[in-house]
């Protein structure tokens, strides 16, 4: 099962009752069990190959709508040691990396992390991702599991090029079997993890990371996540992935979480899935990304596809991701077309869409032309067949708590 296949199944109609309904599926003797797999059948974890990956999309002791609300009061644990880790060396890193992104790299402070995008020559995004500047000579990213094969290619053959013109620059892929990725989160998360760490987590802000050690292993805490709560990742050697899990859980506050409750926590928030929300078809401008291109390198001009994106800055696009809610009735899911109330006009289409625990009612984002983008908006939107009334709404759903520090 591919990861696009697994976003068709968690916005498909599985959900009864705001719980997911788990059809049986093959699991393919080619899929990588993370370094948390004993631990994951340990509690009841049901598996799936999710991006050639066996990870959980519950567990036997929670609903997906429960685990999801649980995140949101207490703290969760999810797997996510599917993604790929990279670690970036040498004095031309960082002009290496902005010759793939549009971040502003050079302006990060050390020890600072950034969303951005890997861009192709037409302004599409090739895959979103986190960068962290460790310091001007070395990064850490983390991007996408569904993507690490073109994105191990697109960084080879980058770094190749600049390696060709003299520049120092070398890239270590960490291997699964190597290093483990867990995001802790919820409003209780940075509280157990304090207890388990020297490491002073009240100076963590958002978007920032920190090397140290957590119940004796050495790791790298970066305070970020994929829920719109406060949070942290954490990069673990994998021989002590369950060390560090299990003492995480001995904290009546943490349960663990799967896929389920990551996709709905991820919608509320407002944040893209790779797949259905984006892709290399889309530029940052139409996904409503447009903060994601700084403003040192729009007056540069020297990324991927910048002229394309510096046009619809100046000039506007013909379609715009926003979100979508609907008071009551099925979710929409994707492909789910979006339509003008007055004539039935078809103007978009839904990339992605589930009930939301939180808020009651259903939530989805899409593409509509851009004349249909403002807020408040009501469009209709075709679901079994049936044009259900639903209306364009603010993102993110729920508000996000990340830790600012005043």
């Amino acid at each position: 099962m591919t990861s696009k296949t697994l976003c068709r199944i968690l916005n498909s109609n599985l959900f009864v009752n705001n719980s997911l309904v788990l059809r049986r599926y093959s699991e393919s003797g080619k899929a990588v069990k993370t370094p948390l797999y004993d631990l994951h059948t340990k509690y009841g974890g049901k598996l799936v190959d999710f991006a050639g990956f066996l990870l959980p999309v519950q567990y036997s002791d929670m609903s997906v709508s429960a685990s999801h609300l649980f995140t949101r009061t207490s703290a969760s644990i999810f797997d996510v040691s599917h993604m790929l880790q990279t670690n970036v060396r040498g004095k031309d890193c960082i002009a290496w990396f902005e010759s793939i992104t549009p971040v502003d790299l050079k302006g990060m402070a050390n020890g600072t992390s950034s969303l951005t995008v890997f861009l192709n020559n037409k302004g599409g995004i090739i895959d979103d991702l986190i960068v962290t500047k460790v310091n001007d000579e070395t990064l850490y990213i983390v991007s996408n599991a569904g993507r690490l094969e073109v994105d191990k290619e697109h960084m080879s053959e980058a770094s190749e090029v600049f390696r060709k013109r003299g520049k120092d620059v070398e890239i270590e892929f960490w291997n699964v079997n190597q290093r483990a990725l867990i995001a802790v989160q919820g409003p209780k998360a940075v509280t157990a993890v304090q207890a388990l760490t020297k490491i002073p987590l009240d100076d963590l802000t958002f978007m920032t990371s920190v090397e140290g050690f957590v119940v004796g292993a050495e790791c790298r805490i970066t305070r970020c996540g994929y829920t719109g709560e406060d949070g942290v990742e954490i990069s673990i050697p994998a021989l002590k992935a369950d060390v560090v899990t299990e003492a995480l859980l001995q904290n009546k506050d943490v349960k663990l979480a799967g896929l389920g409750a990551r996709d709905s926590l991820r919608l509320e928030a407002g944040l893209c899935l790779y797949g259905n929300d984006i892709d290399e078809t889309v530029t940052p401008v139409e996904a409503n990304l447009t903060w994601l291109v700084s403003k040192r390198r729009r007056n540069e001009g020297d990324f991927p596809g910048a002229d394309i994106i510096l046009r619809q800055i100046k000039e506007g696009v013909n379609r715009r991701r926003v979100g979508i809610r609907m008071e009551t009735g099925a979710p929409a899911r994707k492909d789910a077309v979006l339509k003008n109330t007055n004539n039935s006009e078809i103007i978009g289409k839904v990339s992605s869409g589930c009930p939301s625990p939180s808020l009651g009612g259903n939530v989805a984002m899409g593409y509509v032309s851009e004349t249909f983008k403002k807020i408040g908006t009501k469009l209709l939107v075709s679901i079994r067949g049936k044009d259900v009334p639903c209306t364009v709404s603010k993102m993110p759903f729920v508000p996000a708590k990340y830790y600012i520090k005043k």
